[in-house]
């Protein structure tokens, strides 16, 4: 296989953060994550889910199984059934409180039932498969991991990303997601949206027209191109590794799973 650039939304995202959430930002962690990952200490650090990580996996598995056995929607104890296969009672407390009210939120609005769903992520594939795209004489390999694909009445592709939590939609997710659906589906108009499992909160249908597509590319080809010379620059000089990925302690540090390593890590974060 030829290796290529690559890039995805969540790199997007560990380079420039979402507006209004700029002291979330760690450019640190983003070199743990993509520079370090490799190392033992971070390797199994990243092998520990988050509890925000875990809620997202198993609530994305149960809207799959719900759509596995679609009956489990009409039974009076569907919820339960989900929640034995999804093992939730080997959860701590807080996982098994709040993805339960997860699934009961969607067993009682299950907003994908009588749908053409084409694609279905349980969550745990992996790593999608890449999407090759050429820019001009560059070529990158895109990586967009989709939760669900529907047709609409109208022919269109849906493409909605499931969330969790208290976090804010990021259009640009949603942006690199129509943009794959060109290359996945040339021939198909598509939408995206986002929906909110524990809160029932749904975006806007969003759209993008052809020069909004090329933008996203081209924005696409930059961070990847970033990406590589910041792991080449580690890579040579990996004594450089702070000035290359700088931290931001404080408030970003507060649920960031690299605590135990990172010299800057601060304990006592001021409000």
């Amino acid at each position: 296989m030829v290796w290529r650039p690559y890039v995805s939304f969540n790199i997007w995202s560990q380079f420039v953060p979402p507006v209004g959430k700029e002291y979330w930002h760690c450019d640190m962690k983003r070199g743990f994550t993509r520079a370090r990952k490799k190392e033992l200490l971070v390797k199994s650090l990243l092998e520990q889910d988050t509890i925000p990580q875990q809620i997202g996996l198993l609530a994305q598995k149960g809207i799959y199984e719900f759509h596995q056995d679609i009956q489990l929607l009409c039974q009076s104890n569907g919820v339960e059934i989900v929640a034995q296969k999804l093992k939730l009672a080997q959860e701590s407390a807080e996982v098994q409180q709040r993805v339960m009210k997860i699934l009961e939120n969607y067993y009682q609005s299950p907003i994908l039932l009588g749908k053409k769903i084409i694609q279905l992520s349980r969550g745990d594939e992996g790593i999608p498969e890449p999407i090759l795209i050429q820019q001009g004489n560059y070529f990158f390999n895109l990586f967009a991991a989709i939760d669900c694909i529907f047709i609409e009445l109208n022919g269109k592709l849906h493409i909605l990303d499931f969330k969790t939590g208290k976090s804010d939609f990021d259009r640009r997710q949603a942006f690199v997601y129509l943009l794959a659906a060109t290359y996945l589906y040339p021939q198909q108009k598509a939408v995206a949206s986002f929906y909110n499992l524990e809160n029932g909160k749904q975006s806007e249908l969003i759209t993008a027209t052809d020069a909004q597509l090329k933008a996203i590319q081209e924005k696409l080809v930059q961070i990847a191109q970033e990406h590589q010379k910041e792991l080449q620059r580690y890579k040579k000089n990996p004594s450089d590794f702070a000035d290359i990925f700088p931290a931001n302690p404080g408030i970003s540090c507060r649920h960031c799973q690299f605590t135990s390593i990172c010299q800057f890590y601060q304990f006592e974060v001021s409000a």
